[in-house]
């Protein structure tokens, strides 16, 4: 099994703020809301924020969660209105056929890992040389058509094809980009993050349900990886 949450979250708490600045905050957050302690399950999550007064955790979970914790704390828990929907991902699922076609929205992180840096930092320097054979050092994609050419030339191995606009071009949008800097217990984290959307058709079924299932790319634990579909209504 596997369930789909949407959780509402109310920017002017104290909780959701540090929800909303901290990606670390909000996994150890995600991990509570699931009763299989310590947690080894893929978890997948992420942030949208509609506007100023309401913003949202969509959650995929193995398991089923529980999110009184969030509500409570960052929600709206005195309000008679639903404060987090579970669903069941089954039927999208089982809705993922070969050919077919779907809206979808990823916030990635899109990376490439290299030998050959120009300005290495002392650790990034240690660890090329203190291998005979480094796998290289993983550093993101800063720039638009970076990211864009990641994502087109990686949506293929996650068993996805991206349909042609009546252009000619790829059916899909860069529709926002971030730099996350947030704080671990071993030191600052910086993430270049990009927000894909567009149209994909399926072309690989068990590929593709790898990657929903699994998400795709790094930092999958802040927020990165999580593929979301809708139909297309065609």
């Amino acid at each position: 099994m596997a369930f789909l949450s949407r959780i509402w979250l109310n920017p002017l708490r104290t909780g959701a703020q540090k929800l909303i600045g901290n990606p670390q905050v909000t996994h150890a957050a995600v991990l509570g809301g699931l009763s299989r302690q310590p947690v080894t399950e893929r978890v997948l999550w992420r942030l949208e924020e509609d506007g100023p007064h309401r913003a949202c955790l969509l959650v995929l979970t193995a398991s089923s969660p529980s999110w009184e914790h969030i509500i409570e704390r960052a929600g709206w828990p005195s309000s008679l209105d639903e404060q987090a929907t579970v669903r069941s991902y089954k039927p999208l699922l089982d809705r993922v056929q070969k050919g077919r076609e779907f809206a979808f929205r990823l916030r990635a992180n899109p990376t490439v890992t290299t030998k050959n840096l120009l300005a290495p930092t002392p650790a990034q320097r240690r660890h090329l040389e203190g291998s005979p054979r480094p796998r290289g050092i993983r550093v993101p994609h800063r720039t638009a058509a970076q990211q864009l050419d990641w994502f087109l030339t990686k949506a293929g191995t996650w068993g996805f094809e991206i349909p042609a606009t009546t252009a000619g071009h790829p059916d899909v949008l860069l529709t926002a980009r971030r730099r996350m800097a947030f704080r671990k217990p071993s030191g600052p984290v910086t993430i270049e993050t990009a927000t894909f959307e567009g149209r994909l058709r399926i072309a690989d079924v068990d590929a593709a349900v790898s990657s929903l299932l699994g998400g795709v790319g790094p930092a999958r634990a802040y927020g990165c990886g999580l593929i979301t579909l809708a139909p297309t209504g065609g």
